[in-house]
């Protein structure tokens, strides 16, 4: 792997179900900011692929069409690596089912990033050394 290759990055851009693009929208729009990109069309989104910094900022700018709805995870290898890529190995790729459930979370996600509530959290009180005896002869 040459020292170039090491300072890419590949992230996945997943559309959670309540998004209002498309994944062609998506895709179109990573393609109109002409940067310097591996673009892979997928399912769930996209797979972006390139320099950390040029990532970041196609992600920075296909949130701004839906911020509440877009979402992005690392991906280890970047598209068509013939490890990972399911046209070489046959069925879902690894992770795919992890995709799947996480994807299920997305609207619970997207709406508490849209409305975001005040938690408190109210502190565990101690345990007495009395209260801790009694439970340990209790066993």
């Amino acid at each position: 792997m040459s020292p170039l290759e090491n300072s890419k990055v590949t992230r996945m851009i997943i559309l959670g179900p309540s998004a209002n693009i498309s994944q062609s929208e998506l895709v179109r729009k990573l393609h109109m900011m002409e940067l310097p990109l591996t673009i892979k069309s997928t399912c769930y989104g996209a797979a972006v692929s390139g320099e950390e910094d040029v990532v970041k900022k196609a992600i920075d700018g296909v949130r701004e069409l839906d911020p509440y709805n877009i979402f992005s995870k690392d991906r280890g290898f970047p598209p068509g690596d013939p490890r990972r890529c399911r046209a070489k190995r046959g069925g879902a790729r690894e992770g795919f089912h992890q995709l799947e459930k996480e994807f299920e979370l997305l609207d619970a996600v997207s709406n508490a990033l849209e409305h975001p509530q005040k938690v408190s959290l109210k502190k565990a009180k101690k345990v007495s050394p009395e209260e801790f005896k009694e439970i340990a002869e209790e066993n």
